[in-house]
């Protein structure tokens, strides 16, 4: 959420081409609407909204129940005095970063974010010999760099910071997709089906397991399992 269009292009912009979805409001009202309705990982919030500003934003934010309300929040402000740091913190911020700053140290702080959202403090994440790195973004299996796209990757570190957990195909999509994004009815098989061409092991079952009516687990499989149907299905089961 940020006021200034052209900022906000350029965050927006590179968000995604990192992998991540991206939702945009330029003023805080509708940011509010938007806090309050769906469940981000993280929200960047400028102070100097108009219409509401950033600070009464999160203060609402953090008064509504649920996991909405718990949401990670980034304050960005050309403010930068001791009071005003204190202020922003107090009023519910996880971290704060002051104007002009670098998109690498903003994507930094976004990583950051998500992992402690998801208790995580170490930044190299283990399935077996799978290790996702998810500072410096890197993927490797059994000593092996993989390559991946920005969109396999973010599937791969979303899958993998709830390693164990079923995750529905409703909650991926939500994840991966924002509203300028097209996508075909089966997107999440044909995604889960490419990131198992890159990952999996010749005659090893796959990490990413399917539930079926469910969804997808990653978790290292168990010794006795069976190598699964990796073709993408013809449709989406939420």
């Amino acid at each position: 959420m940020e006021d200034s269009p052209r900022l906000q292009r350029s965050l927006s912009l590179g968000l995604r081409r990192e992998g991540y979805a991206v939702d945009v409001a330029g003023d805080g009202g509708e940011a509010l609407w938007r806090a309050t309705h769906h469940p981000y990982d993280v929200i960047i919030l400028d102070i100097m909204l108009p219409a509401l500003d950033g600070l009464s934003v999160l203060r609402k934010l953090r008064q509504t129940p649920g996991e909405v309300g718990t949401a990670h929040v980034l304050l960005l402000t050309a403010k930068d005095t001791v009071e005003d740091r204190v202020t922003g913190l107090r009023a519910g911020a996880d971290d704060y970063l002051v104007k002009p700053f670098s998109f690498d140290e903003l994507l930094a702080r976004v990583e950051a974010l998500i992992r402690r959202r998801h208790h995580a403090k170490n930044p190299v994440v283990s399935i077996g010999d799978l290790e996702i790195d998810t500072a410096a973004r890197r993927v490797m299996r059994g000593g092996r760099e993989i390559e991946l796209a920005a969109r396999e990757y973010a599937l791969l570190q979303f899958l993998a910071l709830r390693r164990g957990q079923v995750i529905s195909r409703t909650e991926i999509e939500s994840h991966l997709y924002d509203e300028q994004s097209e996508r075909m009815s089966n997107v999440i098989d044909a995604a889960v089906y490419s990131l198992r061409k890159k990952i999996d092991l010749p005659g090893r079952p796959s990490l990413i397991q399917t539930r079926r009516g469910l969804g997808y687990v990653l978790q290292e499989p168990a010794a006795d399992a069976q190598q699964p149907d990796n073709a993408p299905a013809a449709g989406r089961t939420s």
